[in-house]
């Protein structure tokens, strides 16, 4: 038998693992709409709160770039951060396990399709939102957008894999633990309103967990470059980007770690499955 070098298995096996989440919504067309129809009912209520505040028209533009990259946390949150216990559940985690490709390839994989797929929503809310409410973006530092975006998910999807090694070994309620990962970070994030005023507001503990959370430096210096002038960011986009940048290292090392001490732990001591059915 031909033997694979390590480097091409792992490609191979991102590629394997993305592609069921690239097609998927292409095989349930209703998702596309129901991904869309209800995120947008949450971001038109807080337009209309706003304008009925007659707060400044820029807000509309905060509110349309928050529902954008909660696309990707709901995504991180119930297709990342829970999966490997949905897989464990399904009798593929052991399988997983056994085969000769890393854990990490694995959810590589995963949060490549999973981009992909939460693009979808991301995009339509985008364009939804902007033809729905007038918004107009800055377009001048396109390439800086588009650098902060990409560090922004690398390091987002960091922190999924993270979370979905430390899920299955936190106990038997992951959708519990899910829950609470969930709504206190349109809070933490600042995804209706400017950070800013978050880390003037509350205390330091609260701010420093915010800052732990890729989406709110990433969110911030987004508004700070599409909507320039409307808004005092935190720190200035480089600076932030830098933050963001840390992050994704910071992340992406914690869940190489984890994910190898659970396949000590599978391989070896054979205690993984045990533990946790």
């Amino acid at each position: 038998m031909r033997s694979i070098s390590p480097v091409r298995l792992f490609f191979k096996t991102v590629h394997a693992r993305a592609v069921p989440r690239m097609i998927g919504m292409k095989r349930e067309p209703s998702w596309i709409f129901l991904e869309i129809l209800v995120p947008l009912v949450n971001t038109t209520a807080f337009v209309y709160l706003y304008r009925a505040l007659h707060a400044p028209e820029a807000y509309v533009g905060f509110v349309i770039l928050g529902s954008v990259l909660s696309a990707y946390w709901m995504n991180v949150v119930w297709a990342m951060a829970m999966q490997l216990h949905w897989e464990k559940k399904e009798g593929m985690l052991q399988l997983y396990v056994l085969s000769p490709s890393s854990l990490m390839a694995i959810l590589v994989g995963m949060s490549y399709g999973g981009i992909v797929m939460a693009s979808w929503r991301a995009a339509l809310t985008l364009i939804v939102g902007l033809l729905l409410f007038n918004v107009h973006f800055a377009t001048d530092q396109l390439p800086l957008v588009f650098l902060v975006f990409g560090v922004t998910l690398i390091a987002l999807y960091g922190l999924g894999m993270t979370l979905s090694s430390l899920f299955i070994r936190w106990g038997r309620e992951p959708w519990h633990l899910a829950l609470a990962f969930h709504e206190p970070a349109f809070f933490l994030t600042g995804m209706n309103f400017p950070l800013s005023a978050l880390f003037a507001s509350v205390p330091g503990v609260i701010s420093l967990i915010s800052a732990l959370l890729p989406i709110s430096f990433g969110l911030d210096a987004l508004r700070q470059l599409l909507l320039p002038g409307t808004i005092v960011g935190v720190f200035p986009p480089m600076t932030e980007l830098w933050l963001i940048a840390g992050l994704a290292v910071l992340f992406l090392t914690t869940s190489y770690i984890s994910l190898k001490f659970m396949e000590r732990q599978a391989r070896v001591e054979g205690t993984l499955a045990l533990r946790l059915s």
